[in-house]
């Protein structure tokens, strides 16, 4: 039976083999699992895939996950992808109490019987139920802490709430924070007076929207932030110099210790955003 290498559908195309989805030629970012459940739904287009089946897929027997929330991650991204909707699909339909459809009709590609007989046989092809097990994210390789998810979100939460202190306690006392200014920087004193009032009013709006993303377990957090992370890291960096404005009162030592800890800290919540993208992927 010849084997499956790719599904077309409309402008995508969904290469088996390589685990890539294509829209026009042009390769899409999309994590393996996402693209499991591609895979099980066009295998059977326009039929009902349980969620049971797809469990069955996507996580063995003795894995241990929160399979509802991960599955309904996946099927976000897929959509996001895709450009489709929950509300008005187009290519995936929400089946109550069920599973999920794919609506529309895919062009199977398979490889020729005679192109078969020809391949080597060092390296046999996969067969689909050998797919999802060659797709599936191995865990060895994987360096990050290992961690659950609710500690790794409640962790970066927590770091939002620090910087969200500090700006407020900034704008609380602007008198305060203009002679620190000037004492600290002297002739500089109104230059950095305007910058940390500026990156305070900002910092505000993206610390709030950190927070509700990550308490609501927005599923597309972790591609946020990547874009956010290069504004952020300027602004942690500003901050980090923050303690020398206190340095007459908590001492340079203690000052040059706090500065430290938050040079480290952007650094720490890119791992922690790393760790939620990962268990996401799990």
């Amino acid at each position: 039976m010849p084997s499956v290498l790719k599904y077309k559908f409309d402008e995508f195309e969904a290469d088996v083999r390589a685990a890539e989805l294509r829209r026009n030629g042009t390769r899409l970012k999309l994590q393996m699992q996402p693209f499991q459940v591609l895979l099980a739904l066009l295998e059977r287009s326009q039929d009902v895939v349980t969620r049971e089946e797809l469990r069955q897929r996507l996580w063995p027997e003795d894995t241990f996950v929160d399979f509802d929330h991960g599955l309904n991650t996946a099927v976000a991204k897929l959509r996001d992808v895709l450009g489709d909707s929950a509300s008005s699909p187009q290519y995936i339909e929400t089946v109550a109490k069920r599973g999920y459809r794919f609506l529309v009709q895919a062009e199977v590609v398979s490889e020729s019987p005679a192109a078969l007989a020809a391949a080597p046989r060092s390296e046999p092809g996969l067969q689909p139920a050998q797919l999802s097990e060659t797709l599936r994210p191995v865990a060895s390789a994987d360096h990050l802490p290992r961690a659950s998810r609710r500690t790794s979100r409640t962790l970066f939460i927590l770091a939002q709430v620090m910087y969200l202190i500090f700006y407020l306690s900034a704008l609380f006392r602007l008198d305060n924070l203009q002679q620190s200014a000037y004492m600290a920087w002297r002739s500089a004193g109104q230059i950095v007076f305007v910058v940390y009032l500026v990156t305070a009013l900002t910092g505000v709006v993206v610390r709030l929207y950190l927070i509700t993303a990550t308490a609501f377990d927005y599923h597309l957090l972790a591609q946020k932030y990547r874009v956010l992370f290069p504004a952020l890291f300027v602004l942690d960096m500003i901050w980090a110099l923050a303690p020398f404005l206190l340095a007459d009162r908590i001492g340079l030592g203690l000052a040059l210790g706090a500065s430290a800890a938050l040079i480290y800290t952007p650094f720490a919540q890119r791992v922690l955003m790393k760790m939620i993208e990962r268990d996401d992927a799990d």
